[in-house]
């Protein structure tokens, strides 16, 4: 057959790794594509240096600085989108999609923000759109939860889906140091942005949730409604104390369906279990825990991001949709992660109304009665405490640290317990509070 013809949208990180890897392994990838894949134009932009990096590296290429001279180039069949952002790309997609052509991304927040949009135009048109390089950079994630776990009703996912965090994460561990100490060292290794918001804040990680609960469940693309809370206020203590409790706190994105209520939808720092997989997960690696109802617990772990790894996850789309469009175009079933015309309407759970074990950590006076009357308060809000833990104040102080962990509780009987907590003479200064997952 005639080579395909791919119009690669962005040459940063990404880009010019699946330029390398397409060609590096090009006579492999064309046998399990069936047909050659080819690369035969690339938008890149002269201001950042990627049209002259462009020019340099893509000699049988045609490099263009207008993207849209690709989207509506009749030779091109398939538009590669890695140039992220939610405003340019989106109008680059639609307009791919209004042209008749296929469309591979690894935008996860425009999909986040934008795929139902963009999904619905797919299946009016009758083409497809592949974004596994969306979540978890080189993880197949999106193909297990489409295709590997398509017979199970998806009962939770929770992931580590955020390199830049669980990298800082784990050093604050193993170190002791501070988050702001650690947060300089991650940028001097690359693992973290200039503007390190949207990986610390928890924003990646929640857009890269948004698109896996919307295929696990058949929900719309919802990230107005997930809850994100960052790691940027975690202390070394906090994670000193876990440590002794037997957790580690880690940046974890849950989506979980409740019955009667809706889908959870949440990423905050989370306690899991120090003997879990998922616990041992270090560095900047990510990963993906699936609990299906006749597969069980599935775990899928990799790199989350860099140059090859994600182009792996795009190329392997490029194929999918290369093996998809030699089909017959009346018979086949669009590559889409879920039916756009039939989207649940499921709502997702309010953080008030969610479910989940606490970690606390109080500041008190050091003498009798303070835990007794912290204990009644919790009783009132029908909160068990799980583990105890206080640790002896240092020569001369008066104050000392209390740990409380609860078992599982409704989020807004904790705040209400909290108000009243940090209402007595005895506590001092706002409670931090933690959520815990066991992971079962």
């Amino acid at each position: 057959m005639n080579p395909l013809n791919v119009g690669l949208l962005g040459f940063g990180t990404v880009g010019s790794g699946v330029w390398k890897v397409l060609n590096r392994n090009q006579n492999e990838i064309s046998r399990r594509a069936g047909r050659e894949i080819r690369i035969t134009h690339v938008a890149a932009r002269a201001e950042d240096g990627s049209f002259a990096r462009a020019q340099e590296q893509c000699r049988s290429a045609v490099i263009v600085d207008d993207a849209m001279k690709i989207v509506r180039d009749p030779q091109i069949r398939i538009v590669c989108e890695l140039i992220g952002g939610t405003t340019i790309a989106r109008t680059l997609v639609l307009e791919a999609i209004a042209q008749g052509k296929h469309v591979v991304t690894a935008n996860k927040a425009l999909l986040a923000i934008h795929g139902t949009e963009i999904f619905a135009a797919a299946h009016e048109k009758g083409v497809m759109v592949a974004f596994e390089a969306a979540v978890a950079g080189g993880i197949p994630i999106i193909k297990a939860l489409r295709e590997g776990l398509t017979a199970n009703r998806i009962e939770w996912i929770a992931g580590i889906i955020n390199g830049t965090s669980n990298f800082i994460l784990s050093t604050m561990r193993e170190t002791g140091a501070s988050f702001a100490d650690v947060l300089r060292e991650a940028q001097a290794r690359g693992y973290a942005e200039a503007d390190p918001t949207f990986d610390i804040e928890g924003i990646d990680a929640a857009h890269k949730l948004t698109i896996m609960a919307a295929i696990a469940f058949g929900i719309p693309m919802q990230f107005d409604k997930a809850f994100a809370e960052g790691i940027a206020k975690l202390s070394s203590d906090d994670i000193r104390y876990a440590e002794e409790l037997g957790y580690r706190i880690k940046l974890l994105g849950m989506t979980r369906h409740v019955a009667g209520k809706g889908i959870e939808l949440r990423v905050h720092p989370t306690l899991i279990p120090a003997k879990s997989l998922m616990a041992n997960v270090e560095g900047a690696m990510n990963a993906v825990l699936v609990k299906g109802d006749a597969v069980g617990p599935t775990l899928y772990y990799g790199a989350g991001a860099g140059s090859e790894p994600t182009a792996s996850s795009v190329i392997a789309d490029l194929v999918d949709v290369t093996r998809m469009h030699t089909t017959d175009p009346e018979n086949r079933v669009p590559h889409l992660a879920f039916q756009a015309d039939k989207l649940s309407d499921t709502p997702v759970v309010p953080m008030a109304e969610i479910q989940s074990g606490y970690y606390l950590r109080l500041r008190v006076l050091d003498r009798p009665g303070v835990l007794a009357e912290i204990t009644h308060i919790l009783a009132d809000q029908k909160i068990s405490i799980e583990a105890f833990l206080q640790k002896e104040a240092a020569s001369g102080e008066t104050e000392v640290n209390i740990i409380i962990l609860t078992h599982r509780a409704i989020e807004k009987n904790i705040y209400q317990a909290l108000a009243k907590i940090e209402a007595l003479e005895t506590v001092k200064g706002k409670v931090t509070l933690l959520r815990m997952e066991d992971l079962q």
